[in-house]
């Protein structure tokens, strides 16, 4: 979707500006740009999955187009963890810049050089730790540990001489952490001592009160999976979620059950995790898939992808029948994921699917058996009191979310006019200690449909939703070339659209009527005599069928 552009003044010497580019009224695509003395800093680059609205597109990509002419001023990409809607969209960022550092922790790195490799980038990498500082041009990074549902999250303090900005990331404060990581808010506090100037706050879970669930509460649903089960267990997990996929490992190896990664993306995620240390897998415990046909169901775990209804992923495939796996009577399918706004329509249907095939679906809505990896209202509450910013940024959020994070910021005493509220596109300048939306640049969805990188329009996605749900016609007219009347009756081939032999015949008059009319006014042009036939044809269509088909208008000379 485009934004009305709203040129924002020239930038003073002595400010900061911020841009999203991404993750600001939606839920993925997170991409910030901060643009300081003449140079500029990025913090993620992810991507946005598409809706039931936008067949055929893969991923929807932040519009830098904004920036495209300056790609030579970006000092570094700043990644603050490994989830595809913070780090998908750097592949595409490095094929117009292929030597841009990228700074990210450990396993973040790791995580994306192996997805490099498909499309043959080797990327500047620089690796950080929690408590590292790292300056980049005009901007003195300082890295801070934070806990979410991926290991290695860290949150960036951007210090320049317009002031210090706080980027939390997503994170959250789990008390009792998998892997014994928490939340560094000792750092946050040390730097609200210092002055934050600007805080850039996660939003997914604001309006959602109290705290966040730790993840060790979810081991005793996990557990009563594999131990009632009686065939296989097969969980279906984002790639990139090694915390929960490190519980299920756990659970299935005290059950005496081996484990098969289905899914490229799975196998190689958790192939990374597992070289890196972040994975602890048992001797013997991960078997291939081929072994699997040979094992008592009992004994088996299949973790797969597609636990948002993705048409290709494993599990949507599972659901119809497509798949070499087939769900049977007895299984128990887990889904060991949160439900991300927009989805919702798309995994209901897989778990229709999967429950006639037999299996037991646990999932969110009827089991413990998922906590969010995002701060919930009390824990943001706190880390405002700890930090005072002096001007407050809610992101990654949808508008309730972000509206309900400002209005926490403001219960802690932040000055309602220092927490702007801003959308994609929009222009924040910090200066002299005032955070304000100067402006707006125009940005749009740009699509990713197989090879091609924003090809696809929202008109040509309209066709495709015309084409999938009124259908399509084509109409075949032989016009004579003196007269530019019809030589013959048409021809209509069509596809999606209920007809029989018949059902076309009262067009033709209307054809003849409309040819008639060009004649008279010596209307000779082909292109517009094919326009005239697909308006009669589909203003014919909606009168006799309420239907509003794509017509193909094809005019040969007689």
């Amino acid at each position: 979707m485009a934004q009305t552009s709203v040129p924002p003044p020239t930038l003073a010497p002595d400010a900061l500006r911020v841009i999203a580019l991404g993750g600001l009224g939606e839920i993925g695509r997170n991409m910030t740009v901060f643009e300081h003395e003449g140079k500029l800093l990025v913090v993620d680059c992810g991507v946005l999955f598409p809706e039931e609205h936008q067949p055929g597109v893969d991923v929807i990509l932040p519009d830098w187009t904004h920036f495209r002419d300056r790609l030579s001023d970006v000092v570094a990409v700043v990644l603050t963890h490994g989830h595809e809607d913070h780090i998908g969209g750097v592949p595409y960022l490095l094929r117009e810049r292929p030597d841009i550092p990228i700074v990210g922790s450990r396993l973040t790195l790791a995580l994306l050089t192996a997805k490099l490799v498909e499309h043959r980038i080797t990327p500047v990498t620089v690796e950080v730790q929690e408590g590292r500082r790292l300056s980049r041009g005009p901007f003195d990074l300082e890295f801070l540990a934070v806990n979410h549902s991926i290991p290695d999250s860290l949150a960036v303090a951007i210090r320049t001489a317009a002031g210090l900005v706080l980027h939390t990331g997503d994170f959250k404060m789990d008390q009792f952490p998998l892997d014994g990581r928490m939340t560094d808010l000792r750092g946050f506090a040390r730097l609200g001592e210092e002055g934050v100037d600007l805080f850039l706050v996660d939003s997914t879970n604001a309006d959602v009160p109290g705290f966040t669930t730790a993840e060790r509460d979810l081991a005793p649903a996990i557990d009563e999976v594999f131990r009632t089960t009686p065939r296989r267990v097969i969980v279906s997990s984002f790639a990139s979620h090694v915390h929960r996929i490190q519980q299920v490992l756990d659970a299935a190896h005290a059950h005496g059950r081996k484990v098969a990664f289905v899914g490229r993306s799975m196998v190689r995620n958790m192939g990374v995790a597992t070289e890196l240390g972040y994975l602890k897998v048992p001797d013997g415990l991960v078997v291939d898939i081929k072994r699997m046909d040979r094992m008592p169901p009992r004994q088996v775990t299949l973790i797969c992808t597609g636990s948002q209804g993705e048409p290709m992923a494993a599990l949507s495939r599972m659901a119809g029948g497509d798949h070499s796996i087939q769900v049977e009577e007895g299984d128990t399918v887990l889904l060991a994921s949160s439900l991300i706004p927009g989805n919702e329509n798309a995994i209901y249907r897989v778990i229709n699917g999967l429950t006639d095939r037999g299996a037991n679906v646990v999932h969110k809505g009827n089991a413990k058996v998922h906590v969010s990896g995002h701060a919930s209202a009390g824990e943001l509450v706190y880390c405002y009191n700890i930090v005072q910013p002096a001007n407050v940024l809610p992101v990654h959020g949808e508008a309730r979310h972000l509206r309900a994070n400002a209005e926490l910021a403001v219960k802690t005493g932040v000055h309602r006019e220092r927490v702007p509220i801003a959308a994609n596109g929009h222009v924040v300048d910090l200066q002299d200690g005032r955070a304000r939306i100067t402006g707006r640049v125009e940005i749009h969805n740009v699509y990713v449909d197989g090879q091609t990188v924003g090809g696809v329009t929202e008109a040509s996605l309209a066709q495709r939703r015309t084409l999938g749900e009124e259908g399509v016609i084509t109409v075949v007219a032989i016009v004579d070339t003196d007269s530019r009347r019809l030589a013959e009756p048409p021809d209509f081939i069509a596809h999606g659209f209920e007809h029989d032999t018949s059902t076309f015949v009262p067009t033709t008059a209307a054809i003849e009527k409309a040819l008639a009319g060009a004649a008279e006014r010596s209307v000779t042009d082909f292109e517009e005599l094919e326009r005239l036939i697909a308006r009669e044809v589909q203003n014919w269509a909606f009168r006799t069928h309420r239907r509003r088909p794509v017509v193909i208008p094809v005019v040969v000379e007689a």
